[in-house]
Formats: C-alpha cells, structure tokens, sequence
C-alpha cells in the first residue's frame, strides 16, 4: 500500500537530496524534491499521499516553523526532520510539536529508509481511516434519506454512492414525485462539496425574461432596473452543486449558454465581458425523454449528451410496492411528531388498499397520504375513495405478488430478521416462510 505513496523532500542541499532520492529509489519508494518551503505548500494538502522529509533549516522559512504550519494543515501528516549536529534540541522541541521522526546528519541510507517507511506506513493506516470515514458517512446520508429494499432502489443507492465521489455531472430521470431533488442532495451531501451550496432552480417556473439574469448574474445598469450587480445561481453554486430541475423547460437560448459554461467553466454576468471561472457539479433532472425531444428540435442534443454523462433512473413507486408499508410508517411516524398527533394504526384492509393503487404522484403522494392519515383526514381520497385506485388498479397476480412481499420484509424488519418469529407473526410454518423468503428473493439481514 505504501508503494501509492510518495515522500517530498524539503531540502536545499543538491548533495543531500541526491543521496536521498537514491536511497528510497533503491528501495522502490516513490519520491520528490523541492528547495523551499514555499514551493512545498504548492505540492501538500489535508490529505496529502504521502509523508515529508524535511531540512530543519530552509531558506527563509525555518524547518520547525514550517512544520508547524503543516501540523495546523494537516494533524496526521508525518514530518521527518533533517537536522545538524548543533540542531539536537530543536529537534527534541520539534519531537514535542509533532513531528514524526529526526535524523542526524550524518546519517546512513539504511536509516533514513527505516524512517520514511515507519512513517508511510502510518500515513497508510491514517488515509485508509479516512477514506472509510468517507465510505461510512455516505452510505449514512445515502441510506438514510432513500428508503427501501426493492432491488431497484438498492441498485440506486450503490450507484449514487460511486457517483458521490466522482466529479461528473449527473442527468436524474424520473417521474414527479419519485424524488429526483432528494437524490440530487444526497449526491451533493455525500460529495467534497458539501460544504458549498446546494442551488436548486426549477427550470420551468422561471419566466424567460428573468432566465438570463437568474442563470448567470448581472452587472449594475446591464438593462433598465438592474440596480446594482448581482449574483446568478450558478456563480452562487461555485465549490458546491447546481440542481437543474425540469430542465427540458429551458429555453433554447438558455441552453446554447449552459453548454457554454458546461464546456468551458466560465461565464460572464450580464453587461460584463469579465469571464468567471466557474467550479460547480451540475445535476439535472427530467420527467421526460431528454432525447426524444432533440429529435424533435426541442431541446438540444449537444446538450443532453454533456449532461449525461452519468444517468440515473429513478424506479416509480408501482414498481416497488414491496416498500410502501416502510415508506407509509416513516411519513406517518414524520407527520405525527410534525402536528403532534399520535401515529395512525394500519389495518390488513387499509394495507390492501394502500398496495393495489397505482400511485401516479409516487412516493410524494404516499407521504401527503401518511399526512392526511395522521390528521384523520383521508377519507374520501385515493387511495381510499374506492374510485380512482379501483379503476387503474394492477393486475390481480401482480398486486397479490407484491402485497405478499411486502407484509413478509415488514415482518422481517419489524422482528430483526427472525424467521421464527417473524413466522409465528405471519401465522404461517417456518418452512413455508423459508420458501416464499427464496422465491421473493428477500434477505433476511437487510430487511
């Protein structure tokens, strides 16, 4: 592991940094040099590959003193300190300060090789910590906020979380109300941007006289009433993410600049031709064949392609019924701590009706369903009106399909995965359960 490491050497003396790039070449340990430490801080970062081998004095900057600097940029970087013989007790206090190591001039290459291993190898163990820190925490943001055990959506959160990482803008198809917005925030929370902003803009509820100056900003006195300079969305989204939501709504005018600012990273504000650089991920959504409408000259399909480079289908809640009973609890458990109202009970015949509806406002309609329940309200509407749902309802062995699946996870998850118990819940044989378990293709360790 250590050999993806690589350790920079701050030191003025052409002699020394000879001998040393000699001696950790010999030994297949990657290595470079710089002269000063102010060509160091342009190679180092927080999460620097790799470790510092270090002059305790440099020209105008002090080794000691630079390593204090990186220690405040960096805790867990390991410094190894290059000291003179009149430079003991410098490198004692360094010791004290931080420092990983100190070695002795003169010093044999067998032990300058033993430091530096030393201390990438703890480099090692301190950047794969962080990286499961990373993992851990985007599979936390990722897993908690999309809810459900459908094959689809489990297949969704392991692509969103190699997406998360990545720097590629992201297309997000779905139908309304299958939460193309949410995903969009999951990706940027479990993203190195998440400390920038999340700019979400509905391409559609924008008129196109305002489009210009809401994209990309203005400058004071660029037309009539522009006051004083503004900042557009996307200059406000710099280091962080931009959400195009109905982005087939975008006038054709507005596209061609988009493709602009996707391709070349700058854009200019209204009434300047000042360039800004731009560092922002783009992530667009639709409800609509993006490519079907450039064949029909609605939207272009330069535009569309830049856009997908990586494309995410989000499944419609008809197709994973199996998570409605989770999805119904978690809304209604949401809206009863909201209004203060105490969680509705779910009978078998309220289940059943819940399960047979087509959900045509998907997962957005079944969480105002959980609300309307919370509040003692829903009678009267789909999906318990007894009309709408009856009249597009699935197939009777596809619906019966999905009911059974779903009350067995339920069962599965409320009971921790125990089939006996589970089962005694069920009312039916453990070797019956066993088998619909299989042919459901269910796992009993994550439900």
């Amino acid at each position: 592991m250590t050999d993806a490491l690589k350790v920079l050497i701050i030191e003025d003396d052409p002699d020394i940094v000879l001998g040393c790039e000699q001696a950790l070449q010999l030994e297949g340990i990657a290595c470079d040099s710089v002269g000063s430490a102010e060509a160091a801080r342009k190679r180092l970062g927080p999460d620097f590959a790799g470790i510092v081998v270090s002059d305790i004095r440099l020209p105008r900057c002090d080794g000691l003193t630079f390593m204090r600097e990186l220690m405040a940029l960096d805790p867990e970087l390991p410094v190894v300190l290059i000291t003179g013989h009149g430079d003991i007790a410098m490198a004692v206090q360094a010791m004290k300060d931080g420092a990983h190591d100190f070695i002795q001039k003169p010093f044999a290459p067998e032990y300058l090789v033993s430091a530096v291993r030393r201390a990438l190898e703890k480099r090692r163990l301190v950047l794969e910590v962080r990286e499961l820190r990373r993992q851990l925490a985007q599979r936390d943001t990722i897993e908690g906020q999309l809810l459900g055990q459908a094959p689809g959506m489990q297949r969704l959160r392991q692509m969103l979380a190699g997406l998360a990482s990545s720097a590629a803008d992201v297309l997000i198809q779905g139908e309304t109300g299958t939460g193309k917005e949410l995903v969009a925030r999951c990706l940027h929370e479990a993203s190195p941007r998440r400390q920038g902003h999340f700019v979400a803009i509905n391409c559609g509820g924008l008129p196109d006289t305002l489009f210009d100056s809401e994209m990309f900003g203005h400058e004071a006195g660029a037309y009539t009433g522009a006051a004083k300079k503004r900042i557009g969305k996307i200059e406000h989204a710099n280091g962080g993410t931009l959400f195009l939501d109905e982005i087939e709504s975008m006038p054709l005018g507005m596209q061609i600049k988009l493709l602009r600012v996707l391709q070349e990273r700058t854009l200019e504000r209204l009434g300047s031709n000042t360039l800004i650089p731009i560092d922002c991920r783009v992530i667009a959504a639709t409800k609509t064949d993006l490519l079907a409408l450039a064949d029909q000259g609605r939207f272009r399909a330069d535009l569309y392609y830049r856009l997908s480079v990586a494309t995410v289908a989000l499944p419609p809640l008809r197709e994973r019924r199996e998570d409605i009973p989770l999805l119904f609890e978690h809304f209604a458990l949401q809206g009863a701590a909201r209004h203060q109202r105490p969680a509705p009970e779910t009978s078998a015949e309220r289940m059943r009706q819940l399960m047979a509806y087509p959900w045509p406002g998907n997962v957005r309609e079944l969480r105002n369903v959980a609300e309307r329940c919370v509040l003692g309200i829903e009678g009267g509407s789909p999906p318990f009106s007894g009309t709408t749902g009856a009249a597009k309802a699935q197939p009777l062995a596809g619906t019966v399909e999905a009911f059974e699946r779903a009350l067995i996870a339920d069962a599965l998850r409320r009971h921790g995965g125990s089939l006996a118990r589970s089962a005694e819940a069920l009312g039916v044989a453990k070797t019956t359960l066993h088998d619909k378990i299989r042919k459901h293709g269910l796992d009993q360790g994550s439900v």
